[in-house]
């Protein structure tokens, strides 16, 4: 079951997240709430939507760009909740 409740929320999105996609990434692996909120969660990017489908353009220059593009393709990998 994926729901969650509680004042515990985002603490589990971080550590979960870590878990499944980061946990080889340097300096984002034992990143802090407020780290992961300053490098991913605070993207600089459009989002488009076209043809019924959605584009992420995501800013080249951007330090973390690999790293949530990396994160991304990893989420969208695992398998659907049963």
């Amino acid at each position: 079951m994926w729901g969650i409740a509680g004042s515990h929320h985002p603490q589990w999105l971080d550590c979960r997240l870590r878990l499944l996609t980061l946990h080889d990434q340097p300096g984002l692996e034992r990143a802090e709430p407020d780290t992961m909120r300053y490098r991913l969660y605070h993207l600089p990017a459009r989002l488009a939507a076209h043809a019924r489908r959605r584009h992420l353009r995501i800013e080249r220059t951007w330090l973390w760009a690999q790293a949530f593009v990396l994160a991304w393709q990893r989420l969208t990998q695992l398998p659907a909740p049963t």
